[in-house]
């Protein structure tokens, strides 16, 4: 089998974890049956594409040898979330080949046929649509989020009885299996908030009627299962277990995570003095299922004070902290390849856990297998379609390499809007100018890439910019498996910065974001920013959101920036692509014209803004956005099996 330790596991979704009958699946298996099963090694780090050949081992003897018990928790890992599309089936496909950010305002989908456009920006999305279609945005049954936690918890439950593994180990990898369960509930509960508990695996006999809790009770729950595996994890990986697992879950992993987690919750679409939506049904938000029912100003001091944790823990641990670029080598910084640019890309790039990356918390990582369908075909295909195209209000978002920040009112500026900003824009954004399959990148109308996109809207240049981060170029990054980064230290630097500026700590806050910022080369915000008010809330943490949006662009935060700040404005606001003119006026590719006729490449170029029609998204037309977007629908056929599982407001 290849996804799977057992089939078994795979129960369909009218079983699933949350009815009103008898839950005996786990007690079942372990008890009452036998079956053989196909067993590979799941290697999580540098060495997991070697797989041992499959053994057949009875359910009786998975726990009563060390090494079977080791691998059944190492293919749980196999159920982590890994946000890139793929392959072609209702998991690994994501949204169709979409992804979240092309809801937000830094992306666009010009894929016709994605999740994305029949559903999001059409408009008709439903919570029917939950039970019939596999492409919504985070299927609440079919992302594997109840395989992951069955197995975690069937695996606390059972490690103890095996007889050769230390007790120390034990109770390491039973804390792995803490992390694993904290982080797929928090996969579901940035898009549904308040969640069913799972706290156990169930005996044969037992009735399972478990209701819907409140976001209090969800978060407590995840965070005290991360406290409680911080407990008994490793800091990181020693040397020895790098090149095979890299990758596990540490204690600094369940830190961050912990910070992230609390973050989310602190945040304005649960913690308000209203609502986010006042539209029926209302039990969830009578219940406090979507909500903490106001604005609890603690849980900002929640946040602080996990960061400080985490960072007082690397402060005696060391280990972790930001990738730093390479000490001088010559290189000029103001060329595309530099030290800044390599920093960053392994920042998001590299595995960590005590290993050559220092910055990476969390990753996941396909499991890689040679064919035409594999993650070197459908990812770099998605985008080569135009899944992924970066609109101009992103681009806008990057400051110039001195780091002020772009204005289109400045001439200057608007000459280099693609030669001299911030590095990190050349590392997500393909723009004009820069190096692209061994040549330079010819975005302006005419060019080789233009003719694919911005003259008829559409495809992979279609807003006069590509997707470039995690596909590169297309001949940088193919035949290999391409990690997920899910959790960086920049992220947690963010979140801290964040949670000091509710605290009124200004400083402090501006502090944690230029540590972020110098890593890449770039002044200080009070620096570059002298007429901005940076000792104001809102516009500290306009920067900060900006920040977040740039260092953690097309890694799945954007989206839930925007929802969880509830910040509809960004919604409804219609984006933009750019068409880029040689100064010249030839629309013609240089590179087509002949020797003689060439001369000097251009370099001179103007540029125009044009709105992004194609497709349309309905957000945009006035009066149209709704709040209830901000959470998904449960599956109705969930709802309607009354356990207690409220369906959230406006669905």
């Amino acid at each position: 089998m290849e996804s799977f330790l057992f089939d078994l596991f795979k129960i369909p979704n009218d079983n699933i974890f949350f009815l009103k009958f008898k839950i005996g699946i786990i007690a079942f298996i372990i008890a009452a049956f036998s079956f053989n099963a196909c067993v590979d090694e799941f290697k999580v780090g540098d060495n997991f594409l070697e797989k041992e050949p499959g053994v057949d081992v009875t359910a009786d003897t998975i726990f009563t040898q060390a090494e079977y018990a080791r691998r059944f928790l190492w293919n749980t890992y196999s159920n982590l979330y890994y946000a890139l599309p793929s392959y072609w089936n209702d998991v690994d496909g994501k949204m169709n080949m979409g992804m979240f950010e092309t809801l937000s305002d830094c992306y666009h989908s010009h894929l016709s046929w994605d999740g994305v456009n029949r559903m999001y920006y059409s408009g008709s999305y439903s919570a029917g649509l939950e039970d019939s279609d596999s492409h919504t945005r985070f299927g609440y049954n079919k992302e594997e989020v109840w395989q992951a936690v069955r197995k975690a918890w069937l695996f606390i439950e059972n490690v103890d009885r095996v007889p050769d593994m230390t007790t120390d180990e034990k109770e390491r990898l039973k804390g792995e299996a803490k992390v694993i369960i904290a982080s797929r509930y928090f996969d579901l509960f940035r898009h549904y908030g308040g969640l069913p508990l799972a706290d156990h695996a169930w005996d044969v006999n037992e009735t399972y009627e478990n209701p819907r809790a409140t976001v209090e009770e969800t978060v407590n729950f995840m965070v005290n299962l991360l406290d409680e595996a911080s407990a008994t994890l490793p800091w990181t990986l020693d040397a020895a277990d790098i090149s095979n697992w890299d990758g596990r879950f540490t204690k600094a992993a369940a830190m961050g995570l912990k910070a992230k987690i609390l973050l989310f919750a602190a945040s304005p679409l649960f913690n308000d003095a209203v609502p986010y939506s006042i539209e029926g049904p209302q039990e969830a938000v009578q219940s406090n299922h979507v909500w903490y029912g106001g604005y609890k100003p603690e849980l900002w001091d929640e946040v602080v004070e996990a960061c400080e944790d985490f960072f007082r823990e690397v402060d005696a641990n060391g280990v972790y902290g930001l990738l730093q670029p390479a000490t001088d080598n010559g290189l000029d910084v103001t060329k595309y390849d530099n030290v800044y640019r390599t920093a960053y890309r392994d920042a998001y790039s590299l595995r960590g856990s005590g290993g050559p990356n220092p910055e990476m918390l969390i990753s996941t990582r396909i499991r890689y297998r040679a064919g035409n369908w594999d993650w070197n075909y459908y990812f770099p295909q998605s985008s080569m379609y135009g899944a992924f195209t970066p609109t101009q209000e992103f681009v806008d978002m990057f400051p110039m390499r001195d780091g002020s920040p772009f204005d289109w009112n400045d001439a200057n500026k608007v000459s280099k809007i693609h030669t001299e900003r911030d590095p990190r824009l050349y590392e997500i954004v393909l723009v004009n100018g820069a190096e692209y399959q061994g040549r330079q990148a010819e975005l302006w109308v005419g060019g080789r890439e233009a003719q694919q996109g911005p003259a008829n809207e559409e495809g992979q240049f279609a807003t006069g910019y590509a997707n470039y981060k995690f596909v590169l170029d297309f001949s940088k990054n193919t035949a290999k498996p391409t990690l997920w980064p899910y959790l960086r230290v920049s992220e947690i630097y963010l979140i801290y910065a964040e949670a000091l500026t509710k605290a009124g700590r200004y400083n402090e806050a501006i502090a944690s974001v230029d540590a972020v910022r110098e890593r890449v080369g770039l002044a200080g915000l009070a620096e570059s920013n002298p007429g901005l008010n940076l000792q104001d809330e809102e516009s500290l943490m306009n920067e900060i959101l900006r920040e977040r949006a740039i260092e953690l662009g097309f890694e799945d935060v954007r989206f839930f920036d925007l929802i969880r700040n509830k910040m509809a404005d960004r919604f409804t606001t219609q984006l933009h692509g750019l068409k880029t003119y040689r100064a010249d006026g030839l629309e013609q590719s240089w590179s087509d014209k002949s020797a003689s006729e060439r001369g000097e490449r251009p370099t001179e170029f103007t540029y125009t803004k044009f709105e992004l029609q194609k497709p349309r998204r309905n957000f945009w037309v006035t009066g149209e956005f709704n709040p209830k977007w901000y959470l998904s629908a449960f599956p109705p056929s969930e709802v309607n099996k009354d356990y207690g599982l409220t369906q959230n407001p406006g669905w």
